[in-house]
């Protein structure tokens, strides 16, 4: 066998790998908008292609759209992610900076990073009972504010782990020249070193409510009526016929399309947040 050969039966594999990989992770999402647009007893057949094997319709859409508490899911889904990513980033961003630039001692600069990663490593049904009790006390109980503040303390290590390594790539000198010029700590924390990881912002922003968008186990364990977000719905879709798959299509869809928008819409900055200060030139 050749090396031209070998190379194009090497690249031949790749694709073909590639493309299992691409259905696999598609495939769920072709299925649930499928089912948003089939008729209920078309989703028991073997029908894939629409107007073709099957007659689509918006009557669920329409449905699910009219309904209050789906209206109200999506609006705290909205609430709690965006709440939940802000103050992650803006506890983060501090937290992030002072790892970079300060040595402490007492615990030291390893053992506080490792202390934000333990929050990811620990299982969040440990904890949920504790918290249950916890926001009862605080009267927090079905509250949107509980689960931003929940949320916002298990996606804290993204922004602390991503950003003080994004802030101990830029060179110090540039912070140290406004310190000469006058300007205090904060200051040129503010104004030279935050403006140059504005693309990690907004990647660590993003991947943070992506995270408080998808919770699942305290929006179940904390709400009861009024917080009850989307991911919550979508498990409620079961009824005394079975599961309704037409209804959970379209609540998958609803839950999906705005952090993919999101996401499509900010690839840029995501794309360079992530990859800053992974070549140095």
């Amino acid at each position: 066998m050749t090396l031209r050969t070998r190379q194009l039966l090497t690249n031949l594999i790749l694709a073909a790998v590639l493309v299992i990989m691409v259905l696999w992770v598609l495939f769920p999402f072709y299925w649930a908008f499928l089912n948003s647009i089939k008729h209920p007893a078309d989703t028991f057949e073997n029908s894939w292609i629409p107007f073709l094997q099957f007659q689509p319709t918006l009557e669920h859409w329409r449905a699910e759209l009219a309904i209050r508490e789906i209206r109200r899911a999506l609006w705290n889904s909205t609430v709690i992610s965006i709440g939940a990513a802000t103050l992650a980033v803006a506890l983060g961003t501090l937290a992030a900076y002072a790892l970079a630039r300060f040595r402490f001692h007492r615990p030291q600069n390893g053992t506080i990073t490792t202390w934000f990663l333990s929050q990811r490593v620990l299982p969040p049904v440990v904890v949920v009972i504790p918290f249950f009790l916890l926001m009862r006390q605080l009267r927090l109980l079905d509250s949107v504010w509980a689960l931003v503040m929940l949320n916002a303390t298990f996606t804290l290590p993204f922004p602390v782990i991503i950003l003080s390594q994004m802030f101990r790539e830029l060179p110090v000198e540039l912070e140290e020249a406004a310190l000469v010029d006058g300007a205090s700590r904060f200051q040129a924390f503010y104004r030279v070193a935050l403006p140059l990881v504005v693309p990690g912002l907004v990647a660590t922003w993003i991947i943070c409510m992506a995270f408080s968008w998808n919770e699942f186990l305290f929006a179940l364990a904390l709400t009861t009526k009024n917080a009850i977000p989307m991911p919550v719905i979508i498990a409620g879709a079961e009824h005394t016929r079975g599961v309704q798959f037409w209804f959970v299509g379209v609540r998958v869809m609803l839950t999906m399309l705005p952090p993919t928008i999101l996401a499509l819409l900010a690839q840029r900055y995501i794309i360079r947040g992530l990859t800053l200060g992974a070549v140095k030139g």
